[in-house]
């Protein structure tokens, strides 16, 4: 008689279950590190079940979600496998009793001295002065009917004030409708979720390579040619040389586009 195994002896482990995610998405590991900053080697070695280059549990939890993520799989369940495989979590440390202060008396202040007569003679000096201005305030002076004509007119021109220049106009992104001709215009706009996308010019250099959040959008230009790559593109709408392309791409589709000045009329 034999025993069989449990449905979970048969899914896939940590590794395995990220490495079969990107191969579905049509991602390099690559392409995997350069989105998630995520160093190559730490990359492959994940793949095998390999957390010793991670750096510690703590380190190898945030790696296996940051992957999880970028190829498109729910985190959580994959760290609670990594938890019950390395021992769980380390319980959290109590913390210390808060310091009652209330329960500390304060001895008594002795009474400052020092301070009250100090006190009492700012109290003289100022009952004095002003009992010196007091009794000279009854005599007029010279000084004060000099100062008194000395006033200045009211009538006098006040300086006009500058009316301020109306602001310049600050120029929108969203102007793309007026796409230079002689370009090539591409817009990605992550309306409906995240996605992964690679942008390069006509050289091959590469003008913008990770994650396009939701609500997120990005434009770029060259002189030639545009080449795409969308690891979600069911998530992106897509605009060239001001016009949006119609192509409704399904949800978690890799689609790789070139796009050039006289487009779209093909993608």
């Amino acid at each position: 008689m034999s025993i069989g195994n449990s449905p979970e002896d048969d899914r896939p482990s940590i590794g395995r279950a990220l490495q079969q995610a990107r191969i579905a998405a049509g991602l390099t590991v690559e392409e995997v590190s350069s989105s998630t900053r995520v160093r190559i080697p730490i990359v492959h070695a994940i793949e095998q079940d390999d957390f010793s280059r991670c750096g510690g549990d703590v380190y190898a939890r945030g790696h296996i979600r940051t992957l999880a993520r970028a190829v498109g799989l729910d985190p959580e369940p994959l760290v609670e496998e990594y938890d019950a495989d390395h021992g769980g979590r380390p319980a959290p440390t109590p913390a210390a009793p808060l310091f009652e202060a209330e329960r500390i008396r304060s001895e008594p202040r002795r009474p400052n001295w020092t301070a009250a007569m100090v006190a009492a003679i700012v109290a003289v000096v100022g009952f004095v002065g002003f009992t010196l201005f007091s009794g000279g305030e009854d005599e007029p002076s010279s000084t004060a009917q000099v100062a008194e004509g000395s006033m200045p007119d009211k009538t006098a021109a006040k300086p006009t004030a500058t009316k301020p220049s109306d602001p310049k106009p600050v120029p929108s992104e969203s102007a793309i409708a007026a796409a230079p001709r002689d370009k090539v215009t591409v817009k990605l706009s992550a309306d409906r979720g995240k996605s992964w996308i690679s942008v390069k010019d006509h050289n091959g250099r590469r003008l913008f390579d990770g994650l396009l959040l939701q609500g997120e959008s990005k434009t770029f230009q060259d002189k030639e040619r545009i080449d795409l790559v969308l690891g979600d593109a069911g998530s992106i709408d897509l605009f060239v040389n001001g016009k949006q392309v119609e192509d409704r791409f399904g949800p978690g589709q890799v689609e790789r586009l070139s796009y050039t000045k006289g487009d779209p009329e093909a993608g």
